[in-house]
């Protein structure tokens, strides 16, 4: 049986990482490079957006009480006052029993607070123009500021930069943004089980999983991924890569060799080095227990398991936050069918979703830590925590997406 030197429940695992390992680094960067990077600080509007009101349709710019009353049985008559040029300032005024021709986007002009679309208007002659229905005050026509207030906060710091969110910044002028810095990550698969994914496995050989799933989890995260490759369980390469991987990154993740044993040397290794600290070894929870981390002077080693299902939840939950990507997005649902657990442990539990007459359902994903397909297949997983001994059918939970 694996011995572990350092059990800790999942949030004083989370708690020793955040506090060792250094706050993720800000950088500038032009707004056109700023698409998936993470915001390090709010972004607040120094301008109304719009900065003067203006026309949602192309019809004619109007006092709304002029309106009142107006139908196509008896429709109100307005003086035809000019026309209001797109781009340009207003130089005509809108009085009682006036109008002003107006486009779409166009600023509307002094005493007018409403537009007419076209559709409902008739022109008579050069002076005059026929309403035929009624509007409010303020109807299309979005306000000054009813966008975006001076003073407001568009996006908030810790927000995942989206398409959307950079047309947002470009129409307050918006050129440059402070972004958390992309955060190299070295990742090691150790194991002399561990064959590179083109070759064949013979008996006892699995192919390199978690390199590509960690890859794709720290790029997903807003991470610089390094890979180091396949490292048998050889004292001395070890070492030399692990150097190296530190030399190079704030943060690397080592899967495989956290459980202790004969052939196991990462603890070892990692504990040989200068400067080197254990903040865990093993973890209460499920999957994920064979974990641990080393500080080794400003950096941190994240030993994973080397079963892909733990590996890859371990990363979520521990990692993942260090690289400064925004909180995973959560829904509510209900747990189609009893699920048990030990309490004494954290249990993460992955889950497929399926959208029923009553909601969200939530159906158990079930297999072992070593089965590849479990992943792929969830949509998320529910948290049973440390106290809790299961969850009922029909029981709400709390699912976490992938």
């Amino acid at each position: 049986m694996p011995e572990f030197f350092k059990v800790v429940r999942i949030e004083e695992a989370q708690a020793l990482l955040r506090s060792s390992f250094p706050s993720p680094r800000i950088e500038e960067v032009e707004l056109g490079e700023a698409l998936g990077r993470v915001l390090a600080t709010d972004v607040v509007s120094r301008e109304n957006i719009p900065s003067f009101p203006r026309s949602t349709v192309d019809g004619y710019a109007v006092r709304a009480q002029d309106t009142f009353g107006s139908s196509e049985s008896m429709p109100g008559f307005l003086t035809y006052k000019g026309e209001i040029l797109m781009g340009a300032e207003p130089d005509i005024a809108v009085e009682t029993g006036e109008c002003a021709w107006i486009p779409t986007g166009g600023m509307l002009p002094p005493g007018a607070d409403a537009a007419v679309m076209v559709e409902y208007t008739e022109r008579l002659g050069d002076d005059t123009v026929l309403i035929n229905r009624p509007v409010g005050p303020g109807e299309n026509v979005v306000r000054v500021g009813e966008d975006v207030r001076q003073g407001e906060v568009v996006c908030r710091g810790g927000h995942w930069l989206r398409p959307q969110d950079l047309g947002v910044l470009a129409s307050l002028g918006i050129v440059r943004v402070s972004v958390f810095c992309r955060e190299g990550v070295g990742i090691i698969s150790s194991g002399d089980e561990i064959l590179p994914i083109e070759e064949v496995p013979g008996p006892g050989q699995v192919r390199d999983v978690n390199s590509y799933s960690l890859k794709g989890a720290v790029l997903e995260a807003g991470g610089r991924p390094q890979l180091y490759g396949i490292i048998p369980d050889d004292a001395g390469r070890l070492r030399e890569v692990l150097g190296k991987a530190l030399h190079d990154n704030r943060l690397v993740l080592l899967s495989g060799g956290s459980s202790v044993g004969y052939r196991d040397l990462s603890l070892e290794i990692l504990m040989s080095l200068p400067g080197a600290e254990l903040l865990f070894h093993g973890i209460a929870a499920r999957p994920g227990k064979p974990t641990m981390a080393v500080r080794v002077d400003d950096r941190l080693v994240v030993g994973l398991p080397g079963h892909p299902v733990a590996c890859y939840m371990m990363f979520l939950l521990l990692c993942r936050p260090l690289l400064g990507a925004p909180d995973p997005v959560k829904v509510r649902a209900v747990m189609k069918s009893a699920v048990a657990s030990q309490a004494g442990r954290d249990d993460y539990l992955r889950v497929s979703l399926r959208d029923e007459s009553e909601g969200l359902v939530a159906a158990p994903v079930y297999g072992k830590s070593g089965l590849i397909k479990i992943m792929a297949r969830a949509d998320g997983y529910v948290h049973i925590p440390y106290e809790k001994q299961g969850i009922k059918a029909g029981e709400p939970v709390v699912v976490t997406l992938f």
